[in-house]
């Protein structure tokens, strides 16, 4: 079963204008995460994971009554932003949040879990 894990963080913890630049701490946090991607990676269970570019740089398309409309930065003010995604392919539920809450102890962020809805996707 595949499941996406969204990591979130504080939107006033990541500023922008320092984004390019990260912290010691930060920079730790990321190595120890590599090791895991890694551990993920020789089990089989990782498919794929990337990190996110800031918000201030993204673009939301939207419908307008008058066509589809692009425009900078995200659609709604957020007290948490979506910084990072992985998507793996476990036994269950019960192992994807073991595998989350590895993420959690690591990066110190909340990582939710959804179901990616396939041709093995059971409610």
């Amino acid at each position: 079963m595949k499941y996406l894990l969204l990591g979130y963080t504080s939107a006033d913890a990541w500023d922008g204008a320092t984004a390019d630049s990260p912290s010691p701490e930060a920079l730790a946090a990321f190595a120890a995460y590599q090791r895991f991607e890694r551990e993920l990676t020789e089990t089989g269970e990782l498919v794929g994971t990337e990190g996110l570019g800031h918000p201030a740089v993204s673009t939301t398309v939207h419908r307008t009554p008058d066509g589809t409309v692009a425009t900078d930065g995200p659609f709604a003010e957020l007290k948490e932003v979506l910084a990072s995604f992985a998507v793996i392919d476990v036994t269950g539920r019960e192992r994807a949040v073991e595998i989350a809450s590895r993420i959690v102890e690591v990066l110190g962020e909340p990582i939710e879990i959804r179901p990616v809805m396939g041709e093995d996707f059971a409610a």
